[in-house]
């Protein structure tokens, strides 16, 4: 059934969705059909039991639908034609053509504006926008990825141009805007989503559009085929605009351009960029230069230009975008200009060399320069018009210029080079002067040339190199060292623990032996801080929250710097997660946090903040010079304690050192923190002021997880710990070229019930497992040993034994060794040094597992 409505001015039609379901009553028909056919068949007395219940459930339902009915709890579906007849008048005067259809295509509503422009007459010629579209074959795939988002019940707009008006055989061509979107109606008994259509006519949006984009085609045409080349840049020399005739010259496809992707820097030849960005004006100025540089082509190819260079400054004097006009001075028509041309050739040579160089007169004032001096020196801010080459220099070198220029004003020609640091902005810089002098009557005032080299980059690389080869030097000492250790501390700390078990709590002994133990983990504990600087602890990353760990750190750290320290933890918002080691990340921060305690003894502030640093930011910090730009997440730790002299900052990393008094500081703190945050992959920077404070900066790399982590499960409530069955019957192999940790781990697992077979070297190993046949479950086995190292070992034994179990310990991190295992291989790994219980313990997981 439908409903077809008749309205003044033009044809409507309304086709309420159906109620109710079909399938249903005919359903309930045939079920009550096949009852009554059964209790023919059946016996009376057999079948009256099941005709009164029968009777009595329909019963029951038809006094449950009234009562229903009367409270309102069940209602009977809407007539078909009724309809709100508010929202039909508004969509019935919309200057747009509204359709809804069913997700199936079926037609359910349409409006006046809808059947005016199709060219519907009636209700019955009303057709949906498939259909009215179908006359033209250009506008199928339209309305194809129209019809794919009504089914996907996505939003989808398209532009369709058709060649005579809808509905029409004949006239100009339209074009028509067509767009569908998903309708949700409340209350809608199916809960099926319709489709809404809207259709409009902007044909003489088009033609405006048309109109005034060939008007804009004219004017850009004549720009484009002047014959002089045009460009525009913005304040950061972005190459926003450029004409098609310098694009040519270029050998840029101007079709290909777009504004900003390319720059001053190149398309202009050498440091002349500078001499361009070097126009300076107030607000409200408009300031016009003439400049005479080389231009590179796209295949790299010289092109001398002349540059008209016009900038207009907005307000606080902010340089907006240039009109620069380009005059192509290779052309034959001023070849006949020959003291022009050997101008211009010197202002080419002379604004393109890699040497800054300037002329000073007498007093050792800057005359004139070249682009590459503006670029080394253009940092310096001065009101002189003519400033002296001394104030672009350190305080500490200005002695040694003012002697060389001295010498060049007396006519001496020879002078040696001087490398002088320059007047220090964010980062140190230095450069190199070679000064000459100019024999009276050959300048005009000039006494002087200088030519600057700048030494930054290198003396910073020569630093940062003999800094790298110290570190790395005193990290191998340290690591071996911390190596040697281990093996004496595992020594000592399983010797307690078998004394310890021989012995009861109460003998006079055991005190004295629990005192060595206690001892030799202290120890443990130094040497473990000894392998962080060297980058050979054993790390077990996990995402991190840093927010999270600085909130469970603050009470402790509280505690830690007393009353007098106040303490300021500031959390950035939406913190990036790192990845890193939760307790050695714990650890930098205390270590970092008790520094700066120690610095303010009569009491102060100290604040750690934390904040994301984007790839853009991270190379505007002050001194982070060797760390590459990219995301990461930034830990502050500042305090307003006494400082650190300089001559003490270029050591407060290495172990040992310390400026605190005998017998308070092992020296080991901050080198700790060096080698976790280098070991973590992140980078670490300190800046301070004498009696201002200090401020570590701590940057981790942003963790992006490859997947989305499962939630974190509820925490169980602990059970009662229960003593372990660290007892077995296994045969061992055990592999160590440390005869007192041998002998010491042979003991411990043979007092636990194992077959221990002894090897001091990888050979003997091998001859061990000939001589038993193999017969051995488990390999317990030192990483460094002479002849054949531990992962040597491993590669022959899976050789005859694949599935074999194998323990690796070692004094050193696990992946310090794992890389040089085949791929994928399996193996277990116990750290040094290591006690009675943990060897067991770890044993007996293996040979479980």
């Amino acid at each position: 059934m439908s409903d077809l409505d008749g309205a003044p001015g033009g044809p409507m039609i309304n086709r309420p969705e159906r109620s109710g379901n079909i399938g249903l009553l005919i359903g309930l028909a045939l079920v009550l059909a096949g009852a009554a056919g059964a209790f023919a068949v059946m016996d009376r007395a057999v079948a009256q039991p099941f005709i009164l219940a029968l009777l009595g459930i329909l019963a029951v339902v038809g006094v449950f639908c009234l009562f229903a009915g009367a409270i309102g709890f069940l209602r009977l579906s809407a007539r078909p034609g009724e309809a709100n007849p508010l929202a039909s008048a508004f969509v019935d005067t919309l200057e747009d053509g509204a359709l809804i259809t069913d997700i199936d295509g079926r037609l359910v509503y349409a409006n006046k504006a809808y059947a005016e422009l199709t060219g519907a007459e009636t209700a019955a010629d009303i057709r949906v926008v498939e259909r009215v579209f179908s006359s033209d074959p250009d506008a199928t795939d339209a309305i194809f990825r129209l019809s794919q988002a009504m089914r996907d019940g996505r939003k989808a707009q398209e532009e369709i141009r058709m060649p005579f008006p809808l509905g029409r055989a004949e006239g100009k061509a339209r074009w028509y805007r067509v767009s569908v979107r998903p309708l949700q109606v409340s209350g809608n008994a199916s809960g099926k989503v319709m489709a809404v259509w809207q259709l409009s006519d902007i044909t003489r949006d088009r033609a405006e559009q048309e109109n005034s984009f060939q008007e804009l085609q004219r004017v850009i045409n004549f720009l484009d085929h002047a014959p002089a080349g045009f460009l525009s840049s913005d304040a950061q020399g972005r190459i926003v605009y450029l004409n098609a005739t310098l694009a040519d010259w270029l050998g840029y496809d101007l079709a290909q351009f777009d504004a900003g992707d390319l720059g001053l820097s190149d398309i202009v030849r050498g440091d002349g960029t500078e001499l361009i960005r070097s126009v300076k004006g107030q607000a409200g100025e408009v300031k016009s230069e003439t400049f005479d540089l080389d231009f590179v082509t796209r295949n790299g190819l010289g092109l001398p230009v002349r540059l008209l260079h016009r900038v207009p400054f907005g307000e606080n004097g902010t340089q907006g975008d240039s009109r620069t006009l380009v005059l192509n001075r290779s052309r034959g028509e001023e070849a006949s200009e020959a003291l022009r041309a050997a101008e211009v050739r010197f202002a080419r040579f002379f604004n393109n060399t890699p040497i800054a160089i300037a002329s000073l007169d007498k007093e050792g004032r800057v005359l004139r320069t070249n682009a590459p001096f503006l670029k080394l020196f253009g940092a310096v801010d001065t009101d002189d018009q003519a400033p002296k080459l001394e104030a672009y220099v350190a305080d500490n070198g200005q002695e040694d210029l003012r002697k060389a220029l001295s010498a060049a004003a007396n006519g001496i020609s020879e002078i040696a080079p001087i490398d002088i640091p320059l007047v220090e902005g964010n980062d140190p810089r230095s450069a190199t002067f070679y000064v000459s002098a100019v024999q009276e009557g050959e300048g005009d005032g000039e006494a002087a040339i200088v030519y600057a080299l700048e030494t930054t980059q290198q003396r910073a690389l020569e630093a940062q190199f003999a800094q790298s080869q110290k570190m790395q030097a005193i990290g191998q000492l340290a690591g071996g060292v911390a190596h040697d250790f281990n093996n004496v501390l595992t020594a000592i700390i399983g010797f307690s623990d078998l004394l310890l078990a021989s012995h009861r709590p109460t003998d006079p002994s055991f005190q004295d032996i629990m005192n060595i133990k206690q001892n030799a983990n202290r120890a443990a504990g130094l040497v473990r801080q000894l392998l962080a600087f060297s980058r050979r602890q054993t790390l077990r990353p996990q995402q991190l929250e840093l927010n999270d760990v600085l909130a469970d750190l603050s009470i402790l750290l509280d505690r830690l710097l007393g009353e007098k320290v106040d303490l300021k933890v500031i959390h950035g918002r939406d913190l990036w997660p790192v990845m890193a080691d939760l307790n050695q990340l714990e650890q930098v921060i205390v270590n970092l946090a008790v520094n700066a305690g120690d610095a303010m003894p009569d009491g102060g502030r100290l604040t750690i903040s934390t904040r994301n640093v984007s790839e853009s930011e991270s190379t505007q910090f002050e001194n982070t010079r060797g760390m590459p730009p990219g995301e990461y997440m930034l830990v502050e730790v500042e305090d307003t304690g006494h400082g650190i002299p300089p001559n003490v900052m270029e050591k407060i990393f290495d172990p040992f050192f310390s400026t605190k008094e005998v017998g308070k500081g092992t020296g080991l703190g901050l080198s700790t923190v060096y080698g976790i945050v280098k070991q973590t992959g992140g980078f670490i920077f300190c800046t301070s002021e004498i009696d201002e404070g200090t401020t570590f900066r701590l940057f981790l790399p942003r963790y992006i997880p490859a997947v989305v982590d499962e939630p974190k499960q509820e925490a169980k409530e602990p059970e009662k710990e229960k003593v372990a069955d660290l007892t077995g019957s296994a045969s061992i192999l055990l592999v160590e070229d440390e005869e007192a940790v041998r002998a010491f781990a042979a003991r411990a697992l043979a007092s636990r019930g194992y077959t221990v077979h002894e090897a001091g070297t990888g050979m003997e190993a091998l001859e061990v497992m000939e001589e038993t046949a193999g017969d051995v479950d488990l390999v317990v086995s030192d990483v460094v040993m002479p002849e054949m190292d531990g992962p040597s070992l491993l590669v022959e034994l899976r050789k005859t034994r694949p599935d074999l179990k194998i323990i690796f310990v070692s004094g050193y991190a696990e992946d310090a060794f794992e890389e040089n295992l085949p791929a994928n291989e399996k193996f277990f790994f116990l750290p040094k040094p290591f006690t009675l219980k943990q060897l067991a313990t770890t044993v007996k997981d293996v040979l479980d597992g």
